[in-house]
C-alpha cells in the first residue's frame, strides 16, 4: 500500500547543497526556541567507545525528533567506530536516517545519515555565529582537518567572511589536505599551525571537531570576545574554561549535560541547568539575546540533535519526490 523511498549516500548529495542545509537548520532551530520541534534526549549505545564490553570502540545513538515547519518525523540511527572500521579505511561516522509520516505513521523513506550527519554539524556552527558573532568578518581557529573540519568551514564560509584559518591536526598530512582541499573555499589564508596553542590564539572563533580525550584547549587560549566551539564527543577544553567563560549556550540541555564537554562537570554536580545562559533555539527565536559585550567570552556547544537530521532529510526527500531519484521498497 505504502511505498518507502530508499536514498544512498550519493542520491542525498545530489538533493542537499550546504545553503540549503543552513536554511534548514536556522528555522529548525527557531522552532525548537519556539516549541513547534519536538527533539527528545537521545539514547545511546556504548559498543566499548566507552565500556569495556563488548571491545569494538564504538557507539551508537538513536535520535528521534518532529519538525513542525515541514509537519515530518522520523529518527536518525548514528554512531561512530574506530577499532575494525578505522583499519578497513572506512569513515568514522555512520548513519541511516528513516522517516515517517506523522499523521498515520507510514515509512516515507530510509537514506544514508552520513553526509547529512556532516553538513548539519556544520551548519549547526554558522547558524550558532550568525547570532553571537558581530560582523561578517572572522579568523577561525580549526581543531580537526578531517571531514567535518571541511564541512564546518564550508558552513562559516557561506554566511562570513574567512580572513584567516589556523588550522591544527594530530596529522599533519591532514592539515595539508585540507588546505588544498578549501583554498577556493576560504576567502583569506590558511595556515598549517604548528601548535595547538597557535590555532586557539591567532583566531576569534575556535572551533573543535576531533576524537579527542584530552582537554587540549586551554583557558588562557580563548581571548576576550572569542568564541569556543567543541563540538567532539569529548571533553576538549580544560576545565576552567568551561567554569569562566562568561556564558554557555548549548543547543539541546539534556544532551549537552550528559555527553561531550559539559559531561564531566555535569556529574560532579559543578554544572547544572542553572549554568547555561541559552539555547540556540531561544536565541534565533528571540527570547534571549545573542552577542554580548566585547570582553565576554562564549562557550558554545551544539552537540547535535536528531531535529536537525530529520529537517535535511525530509527536504532531500521532497527533492528526492519531485525529481524521481532514488528507489523504493514495499515493506508492507
Amino acid at each position: 500500500m505504502f511505498k518507502t523511498r530508499l536514498l544512498s549516500q550519493e542520491e542525498v548529495k545530489k538533493l542537499v547543497s550546504m545553503k540549503d542545509v543552513i536554511d534548514a537548520a536556522e528555522k529548525t532551530f527557531r522552532g525548537m526556541g519556539d516549541g513547534t520541534v519536538v527533539n527528545p534526549t537521545k539514547v545511546g549505545l556504548d559498543l566499548g567507545e566507552t565500556a569495556e564490553f563488548p571491545p569494538y570502540e564504538g557507539f551508537m545513538n538513536a535520535r528521534p525528533a518532529y519538525i513542525g515547519w515541514l509537519d515530518s518525523a522520523g529518527i536518525k540511527w548514528a554512531g561512530g567506530f574506530l577499532g575494525e572500521r578505522k583499519k578497513r579505511g572506512l569513515p568514522y561516522i555512520t548513519s541511516l536516517i528513516l522517516l515517517i509520516d506523522p499523521k498515520i505513521g507510514n515509512f516515507r523513506a530510509v537514506m544514508d545519515g552520513a553526509y547529512i550527519t556532516n553538513m548539519r554539524t556544520g551548519a549547526q556552527t554558522a547558524v550558532a555565529l550568525k547570532y553571537l558573532h558581530p560582523g561578517k568578518n572572522l579568523k577561525l581557529g580549526l581543531f580537526g582537518a578531517g571531514m567535518q573540519g571541511h564541512t564546518q568551514t564550508m558552513a562559516i564560509a557561506e554566511l562570513f567572511h574567512i580572513d584567516e584559518v589556523h588550522v591544527y591536526d594530530i596529522s599533519p598530512e591532514a592539515s595539508r589536505k585540507y588546505a588544498e582541499d578549501m583554498k577556493d573555499t576560504v576567502q583569506g589564508k590558511i595556515v598549517i599551525a604548528k601548535t595547538p596553542e597557535e590555532a586557539a590564539t591567532s583566531a576569534d572563533v575556535v572551533v573543535c571537531v576531533t576524537q579527542s580525550k584530552d582537554k587540549y584547549v586551554k583557558d588562557a587560549w580563548i581571548k576576550p570576545g572569542g568564541i569556543l566551539f567543541p563540538m567532539g564527543s569529548y571533553q576538549e577544553c580544560e576545565d576552567a574554561y568551561i567554569l569562566n567563560a562568561d556564558r554557555i549556550i548549548v543547543d539541546h540541555v539534556g544532551q549537552c549535560l550528559h555527553r561531550g564537554a559539559l559531561k564531566e562537570l555535569s556529574e560532579a554536580g559543578k554544572i547544572t541547568e542553572k549554568n547555561i545562559y541559552a539555547t540556540i533555539g531561544e536565541i534565533v527565536a528571540g527570547k534571549k539575546k545573542g552577542p554580548g559585550p566585547s570582553s565576554e567570552r562564549t562557550l558554545c556547544i551544539p552537540i547535535g540533535t536528531g531535529a536537525m537530521d530529520i529537517a535535511v532529510a525530509s527536504i532531500a526527500l521532497k527533492k528526492a519526490e519531485e525529481k524521481g531519484i532514488g528507489g523504493s521498497y514495499e515493506f508492507a
